[in-house]
C-alpha cells in the first residue's frame, strides 16, 4: 500500500511537471515576484506604448483640451487590447512574425507597403523619442543636448546587440515599471475628480484640432510597431523554449498577459491626460508641445518633485520604447527579405537584422541634428502612427479570419478590431482632408 501511495505521488508529480513544460513559466500563474521575472511580452509591449511620443501627445491633449478627451482612454483599452491580442495570437500559434505572415498570405506590393509603414513611422519615432529623453534628462542634470542624445542612442544599441535575450528581456521588464511614475503624479497634483468624471462621457468638437488630437491619441495607443513587436516576441519566447505546446490554456494565459499590459499602458495614458489637464490646462499652458516642456511647465504649478518625476518617467520609458521601435523595424525588414532574425541570436548569426536595428537608431539620432523642429516631432510621430495603423489592422483582421483554425480569433476580438479599423480610418481620412482643404 505504501509503495502504491509513493508511486501515485510520483506519477502525479510527473504529470504536473509535464503539464508545466507546455506553458509559459510566467503565464502559468499570475502571482508572486517569480511571475514578474519571467513575465510574458504583453506587459513590456503595453508599457512601451507609453513612449516619450505618447507622453508628449497625452500631455498636449491634456493641456489643450483639459478633461474633454479623457473618455478616449475608456475607448482605447478594449480596442488596443483586441489588436494586440490578435498580433500575439498570430505570432504564438504560427511561429512567424506579423510581416512574415503578410509575406506568405498577400501579394508583394502589400508586403512592401506594410514594411514601409512600420519602418518609416518607427525611424521618425526613434528620433523624436531620443530628443525628448535628452531634453528631459537636462531638467534633472544639466548636460549638453548632443552628448546626451548620442549617449542614449549608443547605450541602447550596445545593450540590444550585445546582451543576451534572456537578460535583456528582464531589463526591459524592469524598465517597464517606469511608466508608473505617471500614476504617482496623480497623488502629487490637485485634481478635480468631478470634472474628470464628466470628461469620461464621450463628447467631441468637430474642429481640425480635435480630429488631429484623436488621430494622435489612437496612433500612439494603437501603434504599428507594437503589432510587429508583440508577434515577434511571441516567436522569440517559443525559440527560447519558454513556450511549448499551444493549447486553449496557453491562449487564455496569453490573453491575460496582453490585456494586463495594455491596461497598464492605458492607465498611464489616463494619468498623464488627467494630471496635465489639472495643471497645465488649468493654468493656461496650452502651448506645451513636448513631454520635456510639460515636465518643465509643471514645476511652477505643482513643484519641483512633480516636474522631476515627470522627467524621470520620460527617460525610463524612452529606454524601454526605443529598443522596441528599433527592434520592430529590424523584424519587419528581416521578415520581408527572409534574413536570419531575432534578439536571441548573436550579432554574427544575424548581421543583417542587427544592421537594420543599428541603422534605425542611427537615422533617428541623425534627425536630431538636421533641423527638424523638436516641438512638433513627438506629435507628428503619433500622427504618422495613426495614419499607418489602419492598413496593418486590416491585414491582421484578414489573417485572423484565415482558414487555418489556429490563426482564428473570436468574434469579440474581430468585432473590436473592426471598430478600431473604422474609427482610426475615419479619423485619419477626416484629418487628411481637413489638412488639404486647410
Amino acid at each position: 500500500m505504501q509503495h502504491e501511495r509513493v508511486t501515485s505521488r510520483s506519477e502525479g508529480s510527473r504529470r504536473r511537471r509535464s503539464r508545466n513544460r507546455h506553458h509559459h513559466p510566467a503565464r502559468g500563474g499570475l502571482r508572486g515576484f517569480g511571475y514578474f521575472r519571467t513575465l510574458g511580452p504583453g506587459f513590456v509591449t503595453g508599457a512601451a506604448d507609453d513612449d516619450p511620443a505618447g507622453i508628449g501627445t497625452y500631455s498636449q491633449v491634456g493641456a489643450a483640451f483639459r478633461f474633454d478627451l479623457v473618455w478616449t482612454a475608456l475607448v482605447s483599452l478594449p480596442l488596443a487590447s483586441a489588436v494586440q491580442e490578435t498580433a500575439a495570437r498570430l505570432g504564438l500559434t504560427s511561429g512567424r512574425g506579423l510581416i512574415a505572415l503578410i509575406k506568405v498570405h498577400f501579394a508583394r506590393p502589400v508586403l512592401w507597403l506594410a514594411a514601409a509603414l512600420v519602418v518609416g513611422a518607427n525611424v521618425f519615432n526613434i528620433g523624436a523619442d531620443l530628443g525628448s529623453m535628452a531634453e528631459a534628462f537636462r531638467l534633472l542634470i544639466p548636460m549638453p543636448f548632443a552628448v546626451l542624445v548620442v549617449g542614449f542612442a549608443g547605450a541602447i544599441l550596445l545593450l540590444e546587440v550585445f546582451v543576451s535575450y534572456d537578460r535583456y528581456s528582464l531589463i526591459l521588464r524592469w524598465l517597464a515599471l517606469s511608466i508608473f511614475a505617471y500614476v504617482l503624479e496623480l497623488f502629487v497634483v490637485d485634481v478635480d475628480w468631478s470634472q474628470v468624471a464628466a470628461g469620461l462621457i464621450p463628447s467631441f468638437q468637430p474642429t481640425l484640432a480635435s480630429v488631429e488630437a484623436l488621430v494622435a491619441i489612437f496612433g500612439t495607443t494603437i501603434s504599428p510597431y507594437l503589432f510587429v513587436w508583440q508577434a515577434a516576441e511571441e516567436v522569440e519566447e517559443r525559440k527560447a523554449g519558454r513556450i511549448g505546446r499551444i493549447d486553449a490554456r496557453q491562449i487564455r494565459a496569453m490573453r491575460v498577459d496582453v490585456v494586463s499590459g495594455m491596461s497598464a499602458g492605458v492607465l498611464v495614458m489616463f494619468a498623464i491626460m488627467v494630471s496635465s489637464g489639472a495643471t497645465l490646462g488649468a493654468h493656461g499652458s496650452r502651448d506645451v508641445q513636448t513631454a520635456a516642456e510639460a515636465a518643465r511647465a509643471l514645476e511652477p504649478i505643482a513643484g519641483r518633485f512633480a516636474s522631476a518625476l515627470f522627467a524621470a518617467g520620460i527617460v525610463g520609458t524612452g529606454l524601454l520604447a526605443i529598443p522596441t521601435l528599433a527592434g520592430s523595424a529590424a523584424y519587419a525588414l528581416a521578415e520581408t527579405f527572409g534574413w536570419r532574425e531575432g534578439l536571441g541570436r548573436k550579432l554574427k548569426e544575424a548581421p543583417s537584422f542587427y544592421g537594420v536595428l543599428a541603422a534605425a537608431i542611427a537615422i533617428g539620432l541623425g534627425l536630431n541634428f538636421v533641423g527638424i523642429d523638436p516641438i512638433r516631432a513627438l506629435y507628428v510621430s503619433a500622427i504618422l502612427n495613426g495614419l499607418a495603423a489602419p492598413p496593418l489592422i486590416l491585414l491582421m483582421l484578414i489573417l485572423s479570419r484565415s482558414r487555418r483554425a489556429e490563426l482564428r480569433t473570436g468574434r469579440l476580438s474581430d468585432g473590436l478590431m473592426l471598430i478600431a479599423l473604422l474609427v482610426m480610418s475615419a479619423s485619419a481620412a477626416v484629418y487628411l482632408i481637413g489638412s488639404l482643404v486647410g
